[in-house]
């Protein structure tokens, strides 16, 4: 039975806005603090699907216009959403050409390389808004914890930092249509990996369950927040030699 995967998203789109509809002063202001982070995370994820497969000799995501910085040309309205609301979400995805990488790795090599990229971006920027956050803890605390502006600030930062890991993690897990599915795929064996593209739509309904049940947040959530204490624990040792 196929089940085009445009109607799974439309129906995660309406329970979202039945949501929405129920949100609080409180949650809606935070929300907004949120969206900058948003726009940082999904902007550079998929700019780096994006750059890595133009290194590799892919010029599909150049002729599209997705090699760029401009966040609209990235946000996915579903999953821009679910990342707004839930922590986890996904951008635009970044079509490439696997036939048109140079011969320096296999199509399934680079497929990999272009899938891991947008998470380990969100990874490294999650590091260096960890770093600011530091500087800034330490050498203007008084601005940064005490003033209205300087709070603003605290906020956005640790909102976008917490983001960036968000979508880096939920990204990784293997099942279509996220990056972890392209990731490990392309190190099957050959049977495996034809079975699973052939019945790629059971997998998208996998991913409803999973979300929908809460499953998401239970197996990522404490990934989540590993990363982020092991982000914060090597940038406090890094500063406390400064």
């Amino acid at each position: 039975m196929y089940i085009d995967r445009k109607w799974l998203f439309i129906i995660m789109g309406i329970l979202l806005i039945g949501g929405i509809i129920s949100l609080s002063q409180a949650r809606i202001l935070s929300l907004i603090l949120t969206l900058p982070g948003l726009l940082i995370a999904i902007t550079f994820h998929e700019y780096a699907h994006a750059y890595a497969a133009v290194k590799l000799g892919d010029d599909t995501p150049r002729i599209q216009g997705r090699l760029s910085l401009n966040p609209l040309t990235h946000l996915d309205p579903v999953g821009s959403v679910l990342l707004l609301f839930t922590g986890i979400g996904w951008g635009k995805p970044v079509q490439i050409n696997p036939r048109n990488f140079d011969r320096k790795v296999t199509m399934e090599q680079g497929e990999a390389i272009v899938s891991v990229a947008g998470p380990l971006t969100n990874i490294v920027l999650a590091f260096i808004l960890t770093v600011i956050y530091f500087f800034l803890g330490k050498y203007m605390a008084a601005w940064l914890f005490t003033t209205q502006i300087g709070i603003l600030v605290n906020t956005l930062i640790q909102a976008a930092i917490f983001t960036n890991i968000g979508l880096g993690v939920f990204n990784l897990i293997p099942l279509p249509p996220l990056d972890g599915s392209k990731i490990f795929i392309n190190f099957m064996p050959y049977n495996a990996r034809r079975w699973i593209q052939e019945h790629e739509q059971i997998f998208y309904i996998v991913f409803l369950v999973i979300w929908f049940t809460g499953m998401a947040s239970f197996i990522i959530s404490p990934i989540i927040d590993g990363i982020s204490s092991g982000i914060f624990w090597l940038v406090s040792k890094i500063f406390s030699f400064l």
